[in-house]
C-alpha cells in the first residue's frame, strides 16, 4: 500500500487521515500538539512526525488540509526539498487556484504531481470517508489517485486542469455560505416579526427554503445544537474573500458576495471563535439561540 503523509489533523483532516487508516495505507502526519485526534490517530498505527519535512520524506502521497493559501505555501516550502519524481501533493484545503498552478509547476519541475481537492460536507463525513472532493488535475494524475480518493470521498468530481478543483470550490462555497447567510438573516427577521420559530421552519420545510442547509441550520434553531454545521465564520470570511478576488479576476459580478463578505467579516470580528449557526445570534444580538 502507498505511504500516505498528511499535514493538517484537525476536524476535517483528523477525518481524513483516520480514512486513511481504515483503508490500510501506512500513515506519518504532522504533530503540532497533544489532543484526541492525535491520540486516536496514535493508537489506529498512524506516526507523528515533528516537522512537515519528515511527513513528507518517503511519502507516496503527501496530503494537505490546511486554513488557505498561505499556509499551502508555507508547507510546501518546507516540503519541496523532500520531494521526490512520482510523488502527488492532494491539497484538501481551500486555496486559490493561482497557488495550485504555481505549485503544481514547482512540482513538475521534480517529476512530482499536483491535484487540487477540496472538500464539501462536514467533520462527520470526514470521519466516515464520506466526503465530497472537487478535484483539479492531469487526467492521468486524477485517475492514478482516485484509488486513494475513494478511501476518502464517496462523491469525487474531476471539473478540470490544476486550479479547476479550487475554483469550483470557491463558487461552491459562495453558493452553501451564501445560502446560510441568507437563511441566517431570514430567521432573525422572523424572531423580531413574532413568527413561530418551529412553525416557520416547518414553512421552510415544505417550501423553497428546504435545502441542505436548512437541516444543518435547523437544529440550532431549535435547540441550539451547531453539531451539523462546524464551519468557522472567520474561514467563511476567508473563502468569500478568495471568491470576490476570483470574480473580480474573471470579470464577473460580485455585489451580493460582497454584501455577505460584510457581513461574515462583521460576525467573525464580534464572535473569533463562532461558527455559522451563531450568524442568527449576531443578527439578533443575543448571546446564544
Amino acid at each position: 500500500m502507498d505511504t500516505v503523509g498528511i499535514v493538517g489533523v484537525g476536524m476535517m483532516g483528523g477525518g481524513i487521515a483516520a480514512s486513511v487508516l481504515r483503508a490500510g495505507h501506512p500513515l506519518r502526519f504532522l504533530q503540532r500538539e497533544t489532543n484526541a485526534t492525535i491520540t486516536s490517530l496514535a493508537e489506529a498505527g498512524g506516526v507523528a512526525m515533528a516537522t512537515i519535512a519528515e511527513v513528507a520524506d518517503g511519502a507516496d502521497h503527501l496530503i494537505l488540509c490546511v486554513t488557505g493559501a498561505p499556509e499551502v505555501e508555507t508547507v510546501m516550502a518546507e516540503a519541496m526539498p523532500l520531494i521526490r519524481s512520482g510523488m502527488t501533493v492532494i491539497d484538501c484545503s481551500t486555496s486559490l487556484p493561482e497557488t495550485s498552478r504555481a505549485i503544481a509547476a514547482q512540482l513538475s519541475e521534480k517529476g512530482a504531481h499536483f491535484l487540487d481537492a477540496p472538500m464539501t460536507r462536514t467533520p462527520k463525513e470526514a470521519a466516515e470517508g464520506r466526503l465530497g472532493l472537487i478535484v483539479g488535475g492531469e487526467q492521468a494524475v486524477f485517475d492514478a489517485a482516485l484509488p486513494l480518493l475513494r478511501t476518502l470521498g464517496e462523491s469525487i468530481t474531476h471539473v478540470g486542469g490544476v486550479g479547476a478543483g479550487h475554483a469550483a470550490k470557491l463558487a461552491h462555497n459562495y453558493v452553501s455560505l451564501g445560502f446560510a447567510a441568507v437563511m441566517a438573516e431570514t430567521f432573525a427577521c422572523a424572531e423580531k416579526a413574532g413568527i413561530e420559530r418551529t412553525a416557520f421552519l416547518d414553512v421552510l420545510k415544505a417550501g423553497g427554503g428546504n435545502s441542505v442547509i436548512l437541516d444543518r441550520m435547523r437544529p440550532y434553531m431549535e435547540s441550539g445544537d451547531d453539531s451539523s454545521f462546524r464551519f468557522a465564520l472567520k474561514n467563511a470570511r476567508k473563502d468569500f474573500g478568495y471568491y470576490t478576488g476570483m470574480a473580480e479576476g474573471a470579470g464577473a459580478r460580485h455585489e451580493i458576495a460582497d454584501a455577505v463578505k460584510a457581513l461574515y467579516s462583521e460576525a467573525s470580528e464580534a464572535r473569533p471563535d463562532g461558527v455559522i449557526p451563531e450568524l442568527f445570534d449576531h443578527l439578533t444580538g443575543s448571546a446564544s439561540s
